[in-house]
């Protein structure tokens, strides 16, 4: 299902990069105190995971996994905020950093936009140790195109009842010709500077012993993926990555319920990467605004203070698909303000 969003800007936060801007940068959070663990892999790897502390939750109460995009990790405002979110509904929270995320892993490989199989293995990992939980996710950017690839993948045996996507790159190949226009520009570079101080520390530490080319004259996502990202991960070339490793083509094979956050005016992409109708499936609600910007959403609350639009919708769509997780009497569970 194709509908319009409700979510309305901030009148002084329409511009889409004033959105993604004020979200991401400007935005004042406290800390955010979590237990650290490290799955340890079987192919030498690890993940690194953060928890919220829920020592005094029972063993049936509702997990929540959360998926941060590129360069993301607990310091993301999106993910600090949802897992606020998240503890004040009797939850426990989780987040996955991908492999690499944290600190640079053991083996040359990465996390990648396409990298579903350590998914899984943190989805099994949670239901052994909580059988009876119910498993709810959300994903941002990349996290959210490894999640909607998942479902896909999994199509009716994924064990999530439920799940939200926000800002999804689905497909990767016009999402990096959309971040060489423009004032994108200014976000690919910034992204491309982070990935490649992951794979600078690499080599130092001799992770990665295979010559590589000159990463400073690696300046966009084609060139990038094309002699770091596919060859290090199993593809031939950054079409061939982009090809596998986009989302839009699981779109039709998701059968968990599935809400999907989008807006129109994201400048990491073009409005042309917005699936279809007929490419969803019946379980998919797609919620597309023309505002809102890159993982943004600011609308605004009185006096115009801002307000933190996925931090209301998102456990919104969580309570009552996701059992048990409901806000504690004395929260109101609305965007956080200031």
């Amino acid at each position: 299902m194709l509908i319009t969003s409700e979510f309305k800007p901030a009148f002084w936060l329409r511009n889409p990069h004033a959105q993604t801007l004020f979200a991401s940068q400007l935005r004042g959070l406290p800390p955010l105190v979590v237990e650290p663990e490290r799955l340890e892999l079987e192919d030498g790897d690890f993940i690194d995971l953060s928890w919220l502390r829920g020592g005094d939750l029972a063993k049936d109460a509702p997990l929540v996994v959360v998926l941060h995009g590129l360069n993301g990790s607990l310091e993301s405002k999106y993910a600090r905020g949802l897992l606020r979110q998240v503890a004040a509904h009797g939850a426990r929270g989780v987040l996955v950093h991908f492999r690499g995320a944290a600190q640079p892993n053991r083996l040359s490989r990465s996390y990648h936009s396409g990298e579903t199989g350590d998914l899984g293995i943190v989805l099994a990992r949670l239901r052994e140790r909580y059988p009876r939980a119910p498993l709810g996710a959300a994903g941002y950017s990349l996290g959210g195109n490894v999640l909607l690839k998942y479902l896909g993948e999994q199509g009716g045996d994924s064990p999530l009842c439920c799940a939200v996507a926000v800002s999804v790159p689905y497909d990767l190949k016009i999402c990096a010709h959309a971040m060489q226009q423009g004032f994108s520009r200014l976000y690919q570079s910034h992204l491309i500077n982070g990935m490649r101080e992951i794979v600078e520390a690499k080599v130092r530490d001799g992770i990665i012993d295979q010559p590589l080319p000159d990463l400073r004259g690696l300046r966009d996502f084609p060139s990038f993926d094309d002699a770091i990202t596919a060859p290090l991960n199993g593809f031939a070339d950054a079409q061939e990555y982009y090809a596998r490793a986009s989302s839009r083509s699981f779109l039709k094979s998701i059968r968990t319920p599935t809400l999907v956050l989008h807006a129109r005016d994201d400048p990491f992409m073009s409005p042309e990467v917005v699936p279809r109708a007929e490419e969803l499936s019946d379980t998919i609600r797609f919620e597309l605004s023309e505002h809102g910007g890159h993982v943004g959403f600011v609308a605004a609350g009185r006096f115009g203070t801002p307000v933190y639009w996925l931090e209301d919708r998102i456990p919104g769509y969580f309570r009552g698909r996701l059992p048990g997780f409901e806000p504690a009497p004395e929260d109101s569970v609305v965007g956080e303000t200031g």
